[in-house]
């Protein structure tokens, strides 16, 4: 690159709306962001990038995308298909992106949302290796020892040998120390140099330079698996990066993003433990600040409701005292809260639901703004859209509420 001249940076992330694997992947939701947006916030926080855009065919795939920060690119249908090569929809983007902006690409990235855990400085690792280093392309792998192996396609093919090492020799198998250093691309995080893509037409050209990255974070989601794993690895690995850029935190709603506020009882508005006299009576212990700012949310012309699991004549008391109404002693949370967003013609994606244990996952996934309270149980963390610093009980929903209304929920 010419002195003085700043490298154009360009990633795309294609994301279509078309996945059989796991329907509506891209917009699912891991550690309480969408793919998407997770993809878009790495890279929008790396310095060596200049634009970010999502190519997509999907209305709700550009709408994260489009919250998250990035520009969007609508992708037209012939490239959007399950056959269709990733480099298609590269070349789309980067045409559509150039004759829309007039500008010249320097450095393209392609960064996969399906890779859930992506961090900053991967995508800043990726991209300096082509600016910094020289490579024609780049991208991020991680270390591997394994022996993999290979069956014939019929027994005739495999003969008497049967199965056979790929990167071994059965018969004499080195040590892991006196084995030469492999690597497993992780299909997260790809440069390359704009004019040598629009030569070969492929992401591999030139000098292709390896960027290594920490095994544990590297995961693929391609089947329903997959993202189960990633819901329970979600609250162990987020959060950091290994070379401790900074990570950006999921903003918390506004008053402009929520019209409804829908709070479980146990755990959420308690701290989930329960006194038990001798005649077999419960008392609970609540805080007086989750009262005010109830009473503050009623005031500004939100609609407020307690959903409860258990039919409990305390869950009652408090929902008479706080003057709000409560739907308790029922099996499914969700269904209820569907019917009560009907009745009220509340849009769920303008509800925030707080909640604490895996019996609010389901309403989590119906409203648009799932809570759990600092305390919540992992799998709760994992799948709320954000969390509260208070643990359940001592002014979670205090604090909730002043996400929402900030200096007005001190006004009477």
């Amino acid at each position: 690159m010419s002195t003085g001249h700043v490298p154009r940076v360009l990633v795309v992330i294609p994301a279509r709306g078309g996945s059989k694997g796991v329907p509506g992947k891209n917009v699912a939701l891991v550690g309480g962001v969408p793919l998407v947006a997770r993809a878009v916030r790495a890279c929008l926080a790396s310095g060596r990038v200049t634009d970010v855009v999502v190519s997509t065919d999907d209305a709700s795939i550009a709408a994260a995308a489009a919250v998250a920060g990035a520009d969007v690119i609508v992708r037209p249908a012939i490239i959007a298909g399950d056959s269709s090569a990733s480099e298609a929809a590269l070349m789309h983007a980067l045409n559509r992106f150039e004759a829309d902006r007039g500008v010249t690409v320097d450095v393209l990235v392609m960064v996969q949302c399906t890779s859930p855990f992506l961090t900053t400085s991967e995508v800043s690792g990726v991209v300096a290796r082509v600016l910094d280093d020289g490579a024609d392309t780049a991208h991020t792998v991680a270390p591997f020892h394994g022996f993999v192996w290979r069956e014939g396609d019929s027994p005739a093919e495999a003969g008497e040998a049967g199965a056979q090492g790929v990167n071994h020799n059965k018969t004499y198998r080195l040590r892991r120390q006196d084995r030469p250093q492999e690597f497993v691309e992780t299909g997260a995080a790809y440069a390359m140099r704009s004019a040598g893509f629009r030569k070969e037409g492929h992401r591999f050209f030139g000098r292709t330079v390896l960027v290594p990255t920490d095994p544990a974070r590297v995961l693929e989601i391609d089947e329903p698996a997959d993202l189960e794993r990633a819901h329970a690895l979600a609250p162990l690995v987020d959060g950091y990066d290994e070379t401790c850029e900074e990570v950006v935190p999921m903003p918390a709603p506004t008053r402009a993003d929520v019209d409804a506020v829908v709070i479980d009882f146990d755990g959420t508005q308690t701290d989930d433990r329960v006194w038990i006299d001798a005649s077999g009576r419960e008392t609970v212990a609540v805080h007086r600040g989750d009262g005010l700012g109830i009473a503050a949310l009623r005031r500004a012309g939100l609609k407020v409701l307690i959903l409860s699991t258990e039919k409990n004549p305390v869950v009652a008391a408090r929902a008479r005292k706080l003057d709000v109404p409560v739907i308790q002693g029922i099996d499914r949370k969700d269904f209820a809260l569907k019917q009560w967003c009907e009745e009220q013609g509340v849009d769920p994606q303008r509800v925030l639901y707080a909640g604490n244990d895996v019996n609010d996952l389901p309403c989590f996934t119906l409203v648009g703004w799932p809570v759990a309270v600092a305390d919540a149980q992992p799998e709760a963390r994992a799948a709320a859209r954000t969390t509260t610093t208070s643990n359940g009980g001592h002014g979670a929903v205090r604090e909730i509420a002043a996400w929402l209304l900030g200096k007005e929920l001190y006004k009477s």
